[in-house]
């Protein structure tokens, strides 16, 4: 089935040992499905159980004890015993196989057959799950961790991610339930993983966002997002003014040497000011239409009206960070705009390409944070609608 959904299942431990970036670097540079939706949550009560009883229900029956291990798992660990909810992450993957090659990249746990010997390190499971037996008793487990969860056929993905979407149909799209000492001392930054790390297979999102993880902060929210060219030019709509400001005079005196020299003439002040304020200032804004193509796929000026709020063609990762100097920690480990002066160690260095490829976005404040979560919905995820409409076009109730 050729448009087949299905998910990965990011397990709290992982989440919070920032292990995210890992798994995700593991997972996108080995398939070859389309990643169509991300979101971080936190599972209640009801939805932990229901999740668990469809392991049981659902898994094969050739290894009991590691079913019964997995749906343990989820019900103590995804909602604490005080009741207290966790954060996982949710993505979702499109295309043929879906479910089998999401499950074959997460690796299969055997209860039996677990030792050092057989670990290979081509799985997620096996780099971040820890399957522990006892030494005084080997059919005791002492410690488990599955790092992920992901269904081993469509059948079982159908019915999880129906378990999934009747969950997040309510549910808000960022966490808000995080505990800290000092509330007053925490603020969120917004991080846009661009487009130029979308292009192919690879795990440069994933080594981004482990870098990230530097910080220290917590993702309370994610999505996939294609930005429209509406949303592009409200996004960077205060960047085109200190473009034609700081890119026009260099452009005009720019202009008047190169007709100076080619007519053998030397212009006025006055003509000065007129290349400035035309051949200087079209340039800049040609260059903010080049930003906001590079983000949504189209030029301003090439959109048709009525396709200024549809989705861009191109695709990027929304990422909202919490805790203690959050905009000041982001902005460090990503590096300054310019990727050719930025410091050795952070993520436009190692990634970046020029000052308009720079690999990621990051705020420059917690007011410009909260303007651009509005400007990209960040409160509107497309999860639910993803698993909601493929459930009922492809698994009618």
């Amino acid at each position: 089935m050729r448009n087949e959904l299905s998910y990965m299942l990011v397990t709290p431990y992982t989440l919070s040992k920032s292990r995210t970036g890992g798994v995700m670097a593991r997972l996108l540079s080995r398939i070859d499905l389309e990643f169509v939706g991300a979101q971080v949550f936190s599972p209640s009560r009801e939805m932990v159980d229901a999740y668990a009883d469809s392991i049981e229900k659902n898994s094969s029956k050739d290894d009991k004890k590691i079913t019964d291990l997995l749906a343990d798992y989820v019900r103590t660990r995804f909602v604490s015993s005080d009741n207290k909810r966790r954060r996982v992450m949710l993505m979702l993957f499109k295309g043929e196989n879906a479910a089998a090659k999401l499950s074959n990249i997460a690796g299969v746990l055997n209860y039996k057959k677990i030792s050092i010997e057989s670990i290979t390190g081509e799985t997620i499971r096996d780099t971040y799950a820890d399957l522990v037996m006892s030494t005084d008793n080997p059919d005791e487990v002492q410690y488990f961790e599955p790092a992920v969860f992901s269904a081993r056929t469509k059948e079982s993905a159908a019915i999880n991610m129906r378990i999934f979407a009747d969950f997040l149909e309510n549910e808000q799209a960022i966490v808000e339930n995080m505990n800290y000492k000092d509330p007053s001392k925490i603020e969120r930054t917004l991080v846009i993983i661009k487009p130029d790390n979308w292009k192919y297979a690879s795990s440069r999102p994933g080594a981004i966002i482990d870098m990230f993880s530097r910080t220290g902060l917590r993702l309370i929210g994610c999505k996939i997002q294609q930005m429209s060219v509406a949303q592009g030019l409200e996004f960077y709509g205060p960047v085109k003014d200190v473009l034609v400001e700081k890119l026009g005079p260099v452009l005009g005196k720019k202009g008047k040497e190169v007709l100076e020299k080619e007519f053998d003439i030397e212009l006025s002040d006055d003509s000065l000011k007129k290349i400035t304020g035309s051949f200087g200032a079209e340039y800049a804004i040609d260059q903010f239409h080049q930003i906001i193509e590079f983000m949504a796929g189209t030029k301003p000026p090439e959109c048709p009206k009525e396709e200024l709020e549809k989705p861009g063609k191109v695709k990027s990762m929304v990422l909202i960070y919490e805790g203690v100097d959050a905009v000041n920690k982001i902005r460090d480990v990503l590096g300054p705009t310019d990727p050719t002066k930025a410091p050795g160690g952070t993520i436009r260095r190692e990634f970046g390409s020029n000052i308009m490829i720079n690999t990621a976005h990051a705020s420059d404040s917690a007011d410009n944070c909260r303007r651009e979560m509005g400007i990209v919905r960040i409160m509107e995820n497309n999860c639910y609608s993803l698993m909601d409409d493929y459930l009922l076009n492809s698994h009618p109730q």
